[in-house]
């Protein structure tokens, strides 16, 4: 049965807006053949926060489904590759302890866990992405097809830039009506929008509202009153400074992964662009003052020579509540983006929920406005279960921390303050390997193996000897692992420098043509 036509209308553009916009009309959109007329409606003088610029590898599929070029997101959002997250300083407090998550999968990952018989230092041994990651090599040649890679990637980005592009191809190509307007109220009745009523009085209307508006939640929150639930006692940050700093030269080595290094207090964020270094330190006002945090970082900056003491920066004080909605669908309104919660940027959740929420509203998206229930239902269900194993994966991060330096961490650590759901699979943990049976989502956001490279980056010790008998074949593991030294050393001669790479990929037009 063909799909009844069905209005949709998204407020409040940025990253959260246009994204979602783009996944709905790819799909949906009259201008691709579907039967849905989308419209998107932004105050012209709000500023896009422009914060979080990393991405998960879920992203490149997300560009290929709504028709964007992998060429027009280098050419025109400062991006460059990012392979996965180097976490130093988060088991101790020496800044040498460090290990990686990367984004591949360890090798042979469906026919055998490695762990039993691999090193010590897990991410070296079962993938040769952590390896590259440290010559700042780049997932991919110059031969290779857009979106596709040798090692699985994610992107980091000028946030920005991002939705600059993604109106962009929104209104040129998918066909999405943009309005430049200010929303003064909202009209509705029985749990339901009507319209939204811009200054000058024009009633914009539809059958489906997608609140995109920030942490104003202006329709899901100040209209419809859902309830916000504070998850501040699993994880405690609630500010952010954020600074942006130039390369120490134009021929700096450009990193591939993002650098998360913990504090005494905290944690700093490092994502390198083309042209600049994004850095940010995560913090909780109930242990650490704003002007203890900028000292500190000052001096992190210059101890570790990222800037001269004599550089002048410009901080960014960001802050936010973390926690998120009962219900991110309520009636004929859902909520994308901090509208619908915000937790700290760990693990570049932040873009990756908008891809999951916007991705549901695409893949449930009803009939016909009747069917609007089930589709409220199912949404609900699933975007509630990725929020709670979100969060327990970030809480994992503290929770598994062997720092005793400060309260900070001492409060992290606490028991009382992780879930039931976190607990109960870290004692499984103590004797098996993550499994998918572990998690309620059939395609959670962070499979088994990421938790699996927290797990022994922090030192949580494991019982090999419970290993599964599949598990315990030492002749297979050493193929195995073998193969992987085997992939590193072809790698390593045929991977091209990040930096250069990214100066090929920026030389060349939108379509992909050399220029001069």
């Amino acid at each position: 049965m063909q799909q009844a036509p069905l209005s949709i209308l998204i407020l409040g553009g940025g990253a959260a807006g246009w994204l979602t916009a783009a996944v709905i009309a790819a799909e949906h959109g009259r201008a691709q053949g579907g039967q849905c007329e989308i419209a998107l409606v932004e105050s012209p003088d709000i500023p896009t926060i422009g914060v979080g610029e990393g991405t998960w590898p879920s992203m490149r599929e997300t560009l290929r489904r709504i028709g964007l070029s992998e060429h027009r997101l280098f050419n025109e959002c400062e991006a460059s590759f990012k392979q996965g997250s180097l976490f130093s300083a988060w088991r101790t407090a020496d800044p040498k302890d460090s290990y990686y998550h990367p984004f591949s999968l360890p090798h042979g990952y469906f026919e055998q866990d490695l762990a039993y018989f691999a090193s010590e230092n897990y991410a070296y041994a079962v993938t040769p992405q952590a390896a590259i990651s440290d010559m700042y090599l780049a997932p991919k040649q110059l031969a290779t097809p857009e979106y596709a890679g040798v090692l699985n990637y994610g992107y980091h980005f000028d946030a920005v830039k991002f939705g600059i592009l993604l109106r962009d191809h929104c209104t040129r190509t998918l066909g999405v009506h943009h309005i430049s307007s200010r929303i003064a109220s909202i009209e509705g009745n029985g749990g339901r929008v009507t319209a939204l009523v811009s200054e000058s009085e024009e009633r914009l209307t539809a059958d489906l509202f997608v609140d995109c508006s920030g942490s104003a939640a202006m329709i899901i929150g100040d209209f419809l009153k859902v309830p916000w639930i504070d998850r501040s006692d699993v994880l405690f940050n609630d500010r952010a400074l954020a600074v942006q700093i130039p390369h120490p030269s134009p021929d700096a080595p450009i990193a591939s992964v993002t650098r998360s290094t913990a504090r005494s207090n905290g944690w700093i964020w490092d994502i390198g662009l083309p042209s600049r270094r994004g850095m940010g330190y995560v913090y909780s006002s109930q242990f650490i003052s704003a002007s203890e945090v900028e000292a500190d970082f000052r001096q992190f900056l210059t101890s570790s020579g990222a800037v001269d003491t004599n550089v002048q920066l410009n901080f960014r004080e960001l802050q936010f509540a973390p926690g998120y909605r009962s219900a991110m669908w309520q009636g004929n309104c859902v909520a994308v983006g901090m509208a619908a919660g915000f937790i700290e940027p760990l693990e570049a959740s932040a873009l990756a929920l908008i891809e999951q929420g916007a991705g549901l509203i695409r893949d449930f998206l009803p009939a016909n406005s009747g069917q609007m229930t089930i589709a409220e239902k199912r949404f609900n269900k699933q975007m509630l279960a990725h929020w709670e194993s979100i969060i327990d994966f970030l809480k994992l991060h503290y929770v598994l921390s062997q720092r005793t330096d400060s309260e900070y961490w001492l409060a992290h650590r606490r028991e009382e303050s992780s879930t039931d759901s976190l607990l109960e699979n870290l004692t499984i943990w103590r004797h098996r390997a993550p499994a998918k049976q572990d998690f309620p989502q059939a395609l959670p956001l962070f499979p088994p193996a990421s938790y699996r490279f927290v797990l022994h980056g922090m030192g949580y010790a494991c019982d090999l000897a419970r290993a599964p008998r599949k598990d315990r074949d030492k002749v297979r593991s050493k193929i195995l692992l073998d193969e992987v030294q085997k992939q590193l050393a072809s790698y390593r001669l045929g991977l091209p420098e990040n930096r250069v790479l990214l100066r090929q990929l920026t030389s060349r037009n939108r379509t992909g043509v050399q220029t001069s």
